[in-house]
């Protein structure tokens, strides 16, 4: 029984292609460039500034506590001193449904968005944020709802079992559309202008800020805050953000026709199948708890956790046993982002670079570290960083690519420093902020070194994510604030913002700030 259904590539970028009227003809007579925005504060040119980070929120109340919602009133105090929130994906669980953003994203952070106060008045495809709040798609975001379970066939054995449990798995009647609900919530969804002369309207009154690469889009505070695409760049504080759609460049090799590759296809199998038994197990044993017991209510917690991991483990399994498929890389976005960040090295009024977007290329946490996935990104990413030094030669004046990188996908909040990686990834920071709301995870057994054929490429130095058995489980959720300071090269002040659920109370603190 499928849980989930993760559309193609092909699919993801055509649609959202279509949502924005990419490189429609209205937009190229008007120079317009569909993937940069300018944040129209007033304050785009102080070199000190602060923002936030959170990512993989979108879960709504659990058994008597809302961790989403904890964690954004851990980011009230500091609201007034930030510029910008950054969100790394997952922005509504489980499967990106419309139906779920106002429990799920409205609800929390309602001291964000234009008319707050009254929040079960604002539609989620309208909502304008007082505090810009500048999203990447998570894959939740981009999930359907498999036929047979949006049919709810109570013929079905699986299905009986899920309706008897007692998992909130926030499914409703339908998915995300392939990004669609995600599209109407924070792209500025072109593809509603259908009258003569409405587009021709938009696109005067709200792509007006003039950029060294054409006009483009005017975030407005309070007023127009549309994203012009899934993936975009802007400056601040002369730091250049670059906003990754990681779903469409995450897809794995098939599997080769080989002995060795024949053996891996009928191991991944097997485990599919344990996978597919263990789901089962979890949805009927979480119909003998009672949601009532404080106790029985943090094991259906973490059965809820488990199964969502579950199914993302079998969706990584799924992309690699694809066989019927041609394995499709968004090579436009992964040629964009070279071009930029070329353009932006040979730029003088940047000081600074950092890059956002779901799949960590380094991660430890127990479930992602080694996943295909995890592997084929960081594998892109890294073709894309060898040419981009290949091209700028000594302009870095030995200094990383990329000042920071930050991530969601993992359910932790971690640190990871590469070391030299043979490659132009080498001796950056990479921040894994995935633990804003949804199901806490564990650092992997293995340690704190990821190797690479026999060689160190990178160490975490440090993993905040569950921990402990029992009685003594503590769940810390989190988010960042991050202070730019400095006139010249940029330094971060990375200040981790934890909530943590322990023996059914919050427990808030602040740790040590980490300083890049």
């Amino acid at each position: 029984m499928k849980l989930v259904s993760d559309p193609t590539i092909a699919n993801k970028i055509r649609k959202m292609n279509q949502r924005v009227r990419w490189q429609d003809p209205l937009i190229v007579e008007r120079d317009i460039d569909q993937t940069r925005l300018v944040l129209e504060d007033g304050q785009t040119d102080n070199s000190e500034f602060s923002f936030l980070v959170v990512g993989d929120s979108g879960s709504g109340r659990h058994r008597g506590h809302n961790p989403q919602r904890q964690v954004a009133e851990l980011m009230l105090p500091h609201h007034n001193e930030s510029r910008f929130m950054l969100h790394t994906g997952d922005v509504i669980y489980l499967v990106g449904s419309s139906e779920y953003y106002q429990q799920n994203f409205i609800e929390p952070y309602r001291e964000f968005i234009l008319g707050g106060e009254h929040p079960k008045r604002i539609a989620y495809d309208q909502m304008v944020f007082k505090l810009p709040i500048l999203p990447v798609l998570g894959n939740h975001d981009y999930y359907n709802l498999p036929i047979l379970l949006s049919l709810a066939s109570l013929t079905t054995l699986p299905i009986r079992q899920l309706l008897r449990s007692r998992l909130d798995l926030d499914v409703g009647l339908h998915g995300s559309g392939c990004g669609d609900a995600y599209a109407k919530a924070f792209l500025d969804y072109l593809k509603a202008f259908q009258l003569p002369g409405e587009l021709d309207s938009h696109l005067d009154r709200y792509y007006t800020a003039k950029t060294d690469t054409g006009r483009c889009l005017s975030y407005q505070p309070g007023q127009f805050t549309r994203l012009p695409n899934r993936y975009y760049t802007f400056r601040y504080g002369g730091i250049d953000f670059f906003a990754l759609d990681s779903n469409t460049f995450n897809d794995p090799p098939p599997l080769p026709k080989t002995k060795e590759g024949d053996a891996d296809r009928k191991l991944l199998e097997k485990r599919r199948e344990e996978f597919e038994q263990e789901k089962l197990e979890i949805i009927e044993n979480s119909s003998k708890l009672r949601p009532e017991n404080p106790n029985e209510a943090d094991q259906l917690d973490d059965f809820h956790a488990k199964l969502s991991q579950i199914e993302e483990l079998i969706v990584d399994i799924d992309k690699q046993l694809a066989t019927n498929k041609t394995t499709l890389t968004d090579i436009e976005q992964l040629e964009w982002l070279k071009q930029r960040l070329i353009e932006s090295w040979n730029n003088s009024e940047v000081r600074g670079r950092v890059i956002y977007f779901h799949h960590p290329p380094y991660v430890t946490e127990a479930t992602k570290w080694q996943q295909a996935q995890t592997l084929i990104v960081r594998d892109r990413l890294r073709g894309v960083l060898d040419a981009v030094a290949k091209e700028i030669g000594s302009l870095t004046q030995e200094r990383p690519l990329i000042d920071l990188v930050l991530n969601g996908h993992a359910h932790c909040l971690e640190h990871i420093q590469t070391m030299d990686t043979g490659h132009a990834d080498s001796h950056i920071h990479w921040i894994v902020c995935g633990g804003s709301g949804f199901s806490l995870r564990r650092q992997r057994i293995e340690g704190a070194d990821l190797m690479e054929e026999k060689k160190l490429v990178a160490r975490s130095h440090f993993f905040i994510g569950r921990n402990g058995q029992g009685f003594q489980k503590r769940r810390p959720y989190s988010s960042l604030r991050i202070d730019v300071k400095g006139d010249g090269q940029p330094k971060f002040i990375v200040r981790p913002l934890v909530a943590e659920w322990h023996q059914r109370q919050w427990h808030n603190r602040e740790l040590e700030p980490l300083i890049i």
